[in-house]
């Protein structure tokens, strides 16, 4: 189709109207987050899409159609997986794709954690897909429908710990239970943080731990992002357990490490500004004329963002993985590495050579090798970002500023490009900790939310911000460029980890707000061993199977007396190995050039 006409829109989805059904967990973030770009709907909002609940396993394809704007309507789909699977819920899907099996390193078995995980991973994938499509038919490119579904966002939340467990060495830190958060004296749960071995080893000889526990716990601290787990000394535990919060307070001022009490989501709640996840602002620049015909269009047979190249300078997990999102839309995606190539390549373990927890976020992509501390280098950044559509990095706050390498900087190399900051704060929190996944869940209320009523709070050791902070980055890009296409104005988007932990926790901030208890009942979502392992019973049938005794069974057999009495319930996956066999994803997973695991694309477009 030609491209819609160019007006003073504000938002991307402005003038066009949505309708969406299926499951309320997943359809409720896609309503949601299609409402912040702009478009309209005649439903109601919904005010909490509860579990536990026949609507709460809603098996239908349902789907979300967006339409007008000078579009053909744009069709999404988004189910909890395929009907033949079983999976029929957020319960089953964490237990199948091994999220269970990775949230629960730390406690040494499969746990759930009590939010809808894999369902707002899903929505935020439904959005992605339905925004790809505008922008291929801005493009020129023919209307194409989307299906995603919450097994393969699961698969995807899983894919470095999956890549590692596939690889052909051991993991480097050891895979067994411990971790944050510490204990104060005086009943302060607190996370640490901190990328400096030194003053890691600093901040405990000052609280006077044993020489030999602060050595023995760097290890599996450096690594609790890979691993989720870690397995520290008990003397580390002990140590902070003897001192006050403010004691501890002051050694990690002191010494260079940041210290964050874990908060209540009630306190989240009463202090949220109801911000969108992203913020999408155009360029100060001059408004640009037929954009779409000096862009190349979309090949026929490639992603809806073939022709597109993004440029990225990516740390760690984030920014990397929004680019590898946008990579699988059909864009090129060029990565700019320090001088020697990125340090990450090494990290163990290894495929052919590579790091495998590397290969899943980065597989695929150009490497630039660039030193954006030498001048002549950073010319060289800007001539790359002339010829771009997307500069997306994860910088430290301030530095591309400080380095000449912000929006405004670029925007005058590149008047029409989408420039992409995805941080931890985004400029929202006052006297933030340091932007980290696990400092963000502590410091927004994720730790709580994610275990159910009587257990104490405790910030995942699974890396969800990162992963889903990713997924929001890769959404506002797409807005960007899509609300591009539509004004004619290059676009500056910011997501953060924030904004991830706010979606996330969303409907346990809108219970914490009308006064109710933010944390679901005891017991919640917890797996149900068996005599050769585990089985996860679907939310609305957890009570039921309760009531059967199943220890004595192999869950082949216990599973098939629950099926006898109309509840549903799935194997939880322990390995992850397990998966490449698995039959609920037969076929699915493959290896890429190197070796390594591959989980599947998240959507698919006909």
């Amino acid at each position: 189709m030609a491209s819609p006409a160019t007006t003073q829109t504000v938002r991307p989805l402005d003038t066009l109207r949505f309708d969406t059904s299926g499951p309320p967990q997943i359809t409720s973030v896609i309503a949601d987050h299609l409402r912040l770009l702009g478009a309209r709907t005649d439903r109601p909002a919904q005010e909490d899409a509860s579990t536990g609940t026949a609507a709460g396993t809603t098996t239908g394809t349902g789907g979300t159609t967006l339409t007008g704007g000078g579009f053909d309507p744009a069709h999404a789909s988004a189910t909890w997986a395929d009907p033949l699977s079983g999976l029929v819920d957020e319960a089953t899907v964490q237990a199948a794709t091994g999220i269970m099996a990775v949230h629960g390193r730390r406690d040494g078995g499969p746990r759930g954690l009590a939010v809808d995980y894999a369902a707002t991973a899903t929505g935020v994938l439904a959005v992605q897909g339905l925004l790809a499509a505008l922008v291929g038919q801005a493009r020129g490119g023919a209307s194409r429908a989307v299906s995603t579904g919450a097994d393969r966002a699961g698969l995807l939340a899983v894919s470095q710990y999956l890549a590692a467990a596939g690889a052909d060495e051991g993991e480097a830190a050891e895979l067994a239970p411990g971790g944050p958060p510490f204990t104060s004296a005086d009943g302060v749960l607190f996370e640490l943080e901190t990328l400096d071995p030194g003053a890691w080893a600093a901040f405990w000889k000052a609280l006077e731990a044993p020489a030999e526990a602060l050595r023995a716990g760097w290890r599996p601290f450096q690594f609790r992002y890979a691993t989720a787990c870690a397995p520290f000394p008990a003397a580390l535990h002990l140590t902070a357990r003897s001192h006050t919060w403010e004691r501890i307070r002051r050694a990690a001022a002191a010494y260079g490490t940041e210290v964050c009490a874990l908060h209540p989501l009630a306190q989240r709640a009463a202090e949220h500004d109801g911000a969108a996840p992203w913020s999408l602002s155009r360029s100060a620049t001059g408004r640009l004329t037929a954009l779409s015909a000096r862009l190349p269009g979309a090949a026929p047979s490639g992603g809806p963002l073939a022709g597109l190249t993004v440029l990225e300078a990516g740390r760690r997990i984030q920014a990397p993985l929004a680019a590898h999102l946008l990579g699988l839309l059909g864009a090129d995606v060029i990565r700019i590495e320090p001088p020697g190539g990125d340090p990450l390549r090494g990290m163990p373990p290894a495929c052919s050579g590579i790091s495998a927890r590397w290969l899943a976020l980065n597989r695929g992509k150009q490497a630039v090798e660039i030193d954006i501390k030498k001048e002549a280098d950073r010319r060289r950044l800007r001539e790359l970002a002339a010829g771009s559509d997307v500069f997306l990095h994860n910088w430290a706050p301030g530095k591309a500023a400080e380095l000449g390498l912000d929006s405004e900087d670029l925007a005058r190399a590149n008047p029409a490009l989408v420039y992409a900051y995805t941080s931890g704060w985004a400029d929202r929190i006052e006297d933030a900790p340091m932007g980290t996944d696990f400092m963000v869940q502590a410091r927004t209320g994720v730790g709580e939310a994610v275990r159910p009523e009587g257990e104490a709070p405790a910030p995942s050791l699974m890396t969800l911000l990162d992963v889903l902070g990713g997924l929001l980055g890769a959404e506002a890009v797409l807005a960007g460029l899509l609300l591009r296409e539509r004004t004619g104005h290059g676009v500056r988007v910011d997501s953060s980890l924030l904004g991830a932990a706010d979606t996330l926790t969303a409907p346990a901030l809108r219970r914490a707000a009308r006064g109710e208890n933010a944390r679901r009942p005891a017991g919640f979502r917890l797996p149900r061993p068996t005599a050769d392992g585990w089985l996860a019973p679907a939310d609305a049938d957890a009570h039921a199977v309760a009531a059967h005794d199943l220890g004595g069974l192999s869950t082949t057999e216990a599973l098939a007396r629950l099926h006898q009495h109309g509840l549903t319930a799935t194997a939880v996956t322990t390995e992850l190995s397990d998966l490449h066999h698995d039959p609920r994803f037969s076929g699915s997973i493959s290896r890429d050039a190197h070796g390594a695991p591959a989980v599947p694309d998240p959507w698919s477009f006909a």
